[in-house]
């Protein structure tokens, strides 16, 4: 008998796709004022700094919670179905991507195979698309998350965090510049800087009941987790702002989530999410608003940034300054705009069934 269906899990997909966007009009904002109010800052590039790891916590969840760990691991059939849904969509979007901004830019169409090949390679067709790189590196490596995932016990999955915390310190702030190319784009590939997340959603998928009971009896322990380590992030943000004299963006590049502080965000994001979602009492209409939302999370992720170009653009030519008012209209026109255009997409295609 399969496993009951988790919409709780295409909530979250769709809580995440709300936060890499923000994290992306923020930029913007960033980008386009000079003076930003540090608190909307905050709000775009702190709150939401869960969203790109906690794709790789549902990823794995989702995995490993229909997966039979007993049965025999058909990794040729894996790889067809994932590269399918994953690959072909990441190479025909950055493609896409090349060709646009190039074409915007008024440069070469298509760049010469060296640096097409390392454009392809590690994700820089747009600055969003190394999150496909990477997951495409789990997919490759799944026979070793297996194996992890099968023999690790709690005192292991602790180890697994210490190490996951000491090197992606390293990595964030101790490695220096390389003119290596894979430890120059070590952040657009490598996945032993989400390993834990990753191992962790598999984990609890694979001890799905517990989890589940787990995560119901301590509903208030787990929001008040997520509080505390929400405010430490945030007060991190503040501080070194305040304190340090950082300005707003250095703060944010200082303050992520591969920090300490990001790391444990995440965790709690995570688990404070799935239960929220799955045992929250959540209005109808907010249910079928993430619904929508998670269904539609991939396409709003892979063509928001065409999205922010062109309202961008818009803003300039109408004049408007990227006030903290016009920042917040100009997140939610991207989100509208982008899930509006996937909604007629899909019509569009049904019509023609």
């Amino acid at each position: 008998m399969g496993k009951p269906w988790l919409a709780s899990i295409e909530y979250i997909r769709g809580v995440a796709m709300l936060g890499v966007v923000a994290i992306h009009a923020g930029s913007q904002y960033l980008l386009l004022n000079p003076t930003p109010n540090v608190h909307l800052v905050a709000l775009f590039e702190v709150v939401s700094r869960f969203s790109v790891p906690i794709f790789f916590f549902v990823s794995a969840f989702g995995l490993f919670y229909r997966m039979d760990l007993n049965a025999p691991f058909d990794y040729g059939k894996f790889l067809r179905r994932r590269f399918k849904a994953v690959l072909i969509p990441y190479l025909l979007w950055s493609t896409f991507y090349l060709v646009h901004d190039n074409w915007y830019h008024g440069w070469q169409l298509f760049p010469d195979f060296d640096y097409a090949a390392e454009i392809y390679a590690f994700g820089l067709a747009k600055y969003h698309l190394y999150f496909m790189v990477i997951l495409i590196w789990f997919y490759v490596l799944m026979p070793a998350m297996i194996f992890f995932v099968k023999r690790m016990t709690p005192a292991r999955l602790l180890l697994l965090l210490v190490a996951q915390v000491a090197f992606d310190y390293w990595s964030s702030y101790c490695a220096g510049a390389s003119e290596n190319l894979f430890m120059k784009w070590r952040l657009n590939w490598l996945v032993l800087h989400y390993v834990f997340v990753f191992v962790f959603g598999g984990v609890l998928a694979v001890n799905s009941q517990r989890f589940f009971a787990w995560c119901a009896a301590h509903k208030k322990r787990v929001g008040a987790t997520f509080l505390v380590a929400l405010t430490a992030l945030t007060g991190w943000y503040y501080w070194l702002i305040y304190v340090r004299g950082f300005s707003a963006e250095a703060a944010v590049n200082t303050a992520h989530q591969l920090s300490p502080p990001g790391i444990f965000y995440t965790i709690a994001a995570s688990l404070f999410l799935f239960t929220l979602f799955q045992f929250g009492r959540l209005p109808a209409p907010l249910k079928t608003f993430l619904s929508v939302l998670g269904k539609n999370s991939s396409f709003v992720y892979l063509a928001h940034p065409l999205t922010i170009t062109y309202l961008t653009i818009g803003l300039g030519k109408l004049g408007l300054i990227m006030t903290a008012t016009n920042a917040l209209i100009f997140y939610a026109a991207t989100v509208v705009v982008t899930l509006s255009v996937k909604l007629m997409l899909t019509r569009f295609v049904q019509a023609f069934r």
